[in-house]
């Protein structure tokens, strides 16, 4: 593939990201398919185009930036396994203050969980993601593409704060936003059988990401 195919794959991935969520674009969508459709008709799409996105950086013209290193990659099976462990505890969870979650509208600021400590823990988890998986490649096509998800997912939090506000308000965003910082961090926010789930989702999440690596990527990631 060359550069300009590379190109135009990178520019269909921001289209298809933000053309559907526009306020008018989105309303007619969700009008027709529901919230919830809507949802997972996004979803399904991101993880299309990200996948689209990562095969086509692998067949870019190579350029090496820097060799891998053998403990590069226990660098990041440790840290994907702290993403994983992230999206087990956010992934369809309240969170009325980014995007994801789940049944809003029953979201507690006294007992936020994950929310209480970091307001967008999937973005955070992209961030994560991306940042570690520059370090084992560091070929040009991965370290553009992987330096702007990251840069994306770090920016993402503030285009979305701005987006919250206009829709809830600036005052009760800012009312949500206080009360969630007075709430305890280690308060019995869920049971100890629920926090056993939710770890349990992370570790199979991690343990699933290993066994498709080779297929969806092409690489193993052992």
């Amino acid at each position: 593939m060359s550069w300009a195919g590379f190109a135009a794959v990178f520019a269909a991935f921001f289209l298809t990201h933000s053309i559907p969520v526009r306020p008018a674009i989105k309303a007619r969508l969700t009008a027709r398919l529901g919230a919830r459709g809507f949802g997972i008709l996004y979803s399904l799409l991101s993880l299309a185009m990200l996948t689209l996105l990562i095969w086509a950086a692998g067949r870019a013209p190579y350029v090496e930036l820097w060799p891998q290193m053998p403990w590069h990659r226990h660098v990041v099976q440790l840290g994907m396994l702290a993403v994983c462990l992230i999206l087990g505890f956010s992934i369809g969870r309240p969170n009325p203050l980014s995007f994801g979650g789940a049944r809003n509208d029953s979201f507690d600021p006294a007992r936020p969980g994950i929310v209480g400590w970091v307001r967008h823990p999937i973005l955070l988890a992209l961030a994560l993601w991306a940042g570690l998986h520059l370090l084992p490649n560091g070929d040009l096509a991965h370290v553009i593409l992987f330096g702007v998800l990251g840069a994306f997912a770090v920016a993402g939090g503030r285009l979305i704060d701005r987006r919250r506000q206009r829709e809830m308000g600036l005052a009760r965003w800012q009312a949500l936003r206080q009360a969630i910082a007075t709430a305890p961090r280690f308060g019995a926010t869920a049971t100890p059988a629920a926090i056993l789930i939710r770890l349990g989702l992370g570790v199979a999440l991690f343990a699933v990401l290993l066994w498709a690596h080779p297929a969806v990527i092409g690489v193993s990631a052992l």
